[in-house]
C-alpha cells in the first residue's frame, strides 16, 4: 500500500505538531513515505544549563518517530500504538540540531498487523541512532512499541 502525497503531507503536518510539548521543543518532520521518517530537533531552544542539548530533548526525538511510523504504516480506524519501553544511551554532548531516521520493512508492517489481528496486539521494536549535524552519534535508542487492535 503507497500514500499519495496528500495523505503523506497532513501526515507530515499532523506529526510535526502532534501535542503541545513536542511543539515547544520544535521537532520537524523533514521526510516521510510509508514506514519511513527523518525527524530533526533544533538545538535552540533545547539548550541546557551547560550549553549542550537537553537530555530530554534528545529523548523526546528517539520516541516520535513511533507515531509518525504508525501514522504512515498503519489504520489509524482499527488500531493504535503504545510505547512499552525505551531505553537510551548518550554517548556524547549535542551542540547541534539533531535527527533521526527510523524505517521499518512493508514485511513487517504486514506481520506486526497480522498479529494483532490474530491476538489483539503485537510488539515491534526497533533501534534509531541520534545524529548531530556532522553526522556523529550523540546517542543511541532502544524502542520497543506495541500495536494494539481497537475493540479487543
Amino acid at each position: 500500500m503507497s500514500l499519495s502525497k496528500e495523505q503523506l503531507d497532513t501526515i507530515k503536518t499532523a506529526a510535526s505538531t502532534p501535542f503541545p510539548f513536542a511543539t515547544r521543543c520544535g521537532s520537524t518532520v523533514e521526510e516521510l513515505e510509508r514506514g519511513y521518517c527523518r525527524m530533526r530537533m533544533p538545538f535552540e531552544p533545547n539548550v541546557n544549563h551547560v550549553g549542550t542539548m537537553y537530555a530530554g530533548a534528545l529523548f523526546t526525538l528517539a520516541e516520535l518517530p513511533g507515531g509518525v511510523i504508525f501514522l504512515s504504516s498503519f489504520d489509524t480506524r482499527h488500531y493504535y500504538p503504545i510505547v512499552k519501553d525505551m531505553q537510551i544511551r548518550f554517548r556524547r554532548p549535542a551542540k547541534t540540531d539533531i535527527t533521526v531516521e527510523v524505517r521499518i520493512s512493508e514485511e513487517e508492517v504486514q506481520r506486526i498487523q497480522a498479529e494483532a489481528d490474530a491476538n489483539g496486539k503485537a510488539d515491534y521494536e526497533w533501534e534509531c541512532e541520534l545524529k548531530d549535524a556532522s553526522g556523529e552519534v550523540v546517542a543511541i535508542s532502544r524502542n520497543l512499541y506495541q500495536l494494539r487492535k481497537i475493540g479487543m
